[in-house]
């Protein structure tokens, strides 16, 4: 990268979010690692390493809070200018679980971190980028295979997920006047802690527990570095990034 462009990642203590934060870091991106537990994310940017370009920050932050994503921001404003980039990558779900089974409080927590969340975030990113100069940015949304397809039980994860695309839709369009460009990564078993079990057995549609076919987490991150590092007048609206032999296409 030609400029110094600064990221922030949610979600970055682990997983997906660990796997785009270090490789944003390592081409050359300004890198906020944020999740709720510090620690972990101390951690995550100790094992990404040092560069000589580009710098990481730690910055604890329950996005289900409005003042918390305030803070962030503000945090982030003082340390490096500006944001180029939200991954709004943070979310939660739950046991496969049949609706009338599911306790609201679950509904409300998962719709908090995953949707509120995204939010909160995408509104604190969408101020901070109309008003900087150069004025601009770039948003990227999370979304899930689920976004198109649920999985059995799983209703509270899979209707944030579809919300997430209405999110996504909607800020590429109100976008548009302030540079702002806003995608959506649609991900099918990328081979994290949380989707280890896929590599054991999870529900299927037709009743039965089967494996799933995985993928390794880096072509998750090297395809959010690519929808990143685009010029502000391109942008990729939708990516889907899966397992070839996932049962996703078809009828499972």
């Amino acid at each position: 990268m030609t400029e110094q462009k600064t990221a922030i990642v949610t979600g970055a203590g682990t997983g997906i979010g660990k796997s785009v934060a270090t490789a944003l870091l390592k081409a050359g991106w300004n890198t906020v690692f944020c999740g709720r537990r510090k620690a972990v994310l101390d951690a995550a940017v100790a094992e990404a390493g040092r560069t000589t370009e580009a710098k990481a920050l730690a910055v604890a932050c329950d996005i289900s809070k409005a003042g918390e994503v305030d803070d962030l921001f503000e945090t982030v404003a003082e340390a490096f200018g500006r944001v180029d980039l939200l991954f709004n990558n943070a979310g939660m779900g739950y046991k496969s679980t049949p609706i009338d089974e599911i306790p609201v409080e679950v509904w409300n927590d998962i719709v908090g971190v995953n949707l509120t969340g995204s939010f909160l975030c995408a509104r604190a990113a969408f101020g901070a980028m109309r008003k900087q100069r150069p004025m601009g940015g770039r948003i990227i949304n999370n979304g899930s295979v689920s976004a198109y397809a649920p999985r059995p039980g799983s209703v509270p994860y899979t209707a944030t997920k579809h919300a997430i695309t209405g999110l996504t839709k909607t800020l590429a369009l109100d976008g548009r006047p302030y540079d702002i460009a806003c995608g959506q990564i649609d991900i099918g078993n990328a081979l994290t802690d949380m989707a280890q079990p896929m590599t054991v057995g999870v529900p299927q549609a037709n009743g039965l527990i089967s494996a799933e076919a995985v993928m390794d987490v880096q072509h998750v991150a090297d395809a959010v570095v690519h929808m990143a590092s685009l010029p502000l007048d391109a942008n990729v609206l939708f990516m889907t990034v899966m397992a070839t032999k996932m049962p996703f296409v078809g009828r499972g």
